[in-house]
């Protein structure tokens, strides 16, 4: 192989997240809906049955399956439409938001829609508990609590840790720690990643 080879490898296509197969890929839709007041966001509870986040709060959205790669916001509007029983045509795309890499190995990548006929819920029980609204203009006023996630790493057994430098070789290593934020609103506690898209589409909405 020579240069120019290389150059054309390298030059071809758009550039992508290295290691992306080793993530978990998931779109949600950050629900807007017209209230009495104004515009609200609509959030799930997940159902306590489910294995994974039973009874945390969430909005609709889960993996991407292999066919929708090229079609991005196509898993959003869909698992939206099965999770809260609508049709796709009571869904209206406003925009997307920044892609979310999570330490917990997923990509998360949220959208934001407004729900036509909020009436027409009927959420699917086996994934949702129940739905219910915040007032956008109370998010906005609202300041959040802010606290500090940390992250570490360890080698797993089977790694030659006798080759590299003695400081990996202590067990769990703390790498770095980033903010997560927390919302309240009556009795809902809302956090996590959640919490993390809520408050990116809120400081993107912002009035400079």
């Amino acid at each position: 192989m020579n240069l120019y080879d290389i150059s054309q490898k390298l030059n071809r296509g758009k550039r992508d997240l290295m290691g992306k197969t080793n993530y978990l890929v998931s779109e949600v839709l950050l629900p807007l809906v017209e209230g009495a007041g104004g515009l609200e966001i609509l959030f799930e509870v997940r159902s306590q049955h489910l294995n994974r986040q039973p009874g945390e709060i969430c909005f609709p959205g889960g993996r991407v399956e292999e066919d929708e790669f090229s079609r991005p916001g196509t898993a959003a509007l869909r698992e939206a439409t099965e999770e809260l029983g609508l049709s796709p045509g009571d869904i209206m795309s406003i925009g997307a938001l920044d892609v979310l890499v999570t330490p917990m190995g997923a990509l998360v990548y949220p959208y934001v829609g407004r729900i036509l006929s909020p009436a027409s819920i009927v959420p699917n029980r086996e994934e949702v508990d129940r739905v219910f609204t915040v007032p956008l203009s109370y998010l906005q006023a609202a300041t959040p609590q802010v606290s500090d996630l940390e992250v570490a790493t360890r080698y797993s057994d089977d790694f030659p840790l006798h080759r590299v430098p003695k400081i990996y070789r202590g067990g769990w290593t703390k790498r770095w720690s980033y903010p997560t934020y927390i919302y309240e609103y009556e009795n809902y506690f809302i956090w996590g990643l959640t919490a993390s898209i809520l408050h990116h589409f809120l400081d993107t909405i912002k009035e400079p």
